[in-house]
């Protein structure tokens, strides 16, 4: 089965509400809670989109990305940074290191979905 969108995010609250918004838009989601787990469930398994919490155990979202970007097999894959630090430099260094949306904690639902309806190519 395709994993539509992997989550990783290490807040369970967090982690609850956006498994269900998202499989309620009709999408197969896994979820891991942690940096290095999003790295081995890659390489088993390519998801359509990642949505990447910053501030992960293990290894932080930013060095995920860094990871992905550089490795042939991940690096097409689309990252939606969500993140509860919302300050500039963490944006830049998101966007520097290849991410494809940025999002701040708290966001909205629609925002969400909007975004990685945008990043999985089927805006209406």
């Amino acid at each position: 089965m395709t994993i539509d969108v992997l989550i990783a995010e290490d807040e369970p609250g967090i982690l609850e509400s956006l498994d269900f918004i998202l499989r309620r838009e009709g999408w197969s989601v896994q979820a891991v809670t942690d940096g290095d787990a999003v790295l081995e469930l890659i390489k088993r398994q390519v998801p359509r989109v990642v949505v990447l919490d910053i501030m992960l155990p293990k290894r932080s979202g930013f060095e995920v990305l860094e990871r992905m970007r550089s490795d042939e097999g991940m690096r097409h894959v689309p990252v939606l940074i969500l993140t509860a630090k919302g300050q500039q430099q963490d944006k830049r260094l998101a966007e520097e290191l290849g991410a494809d949306a940025f999002v701040t904690k708290p966001y909205a639902n629609a925002e969400v979905v909007q975004v990685v309806r945008r990043l999985l190519g089927e805006e209406e």
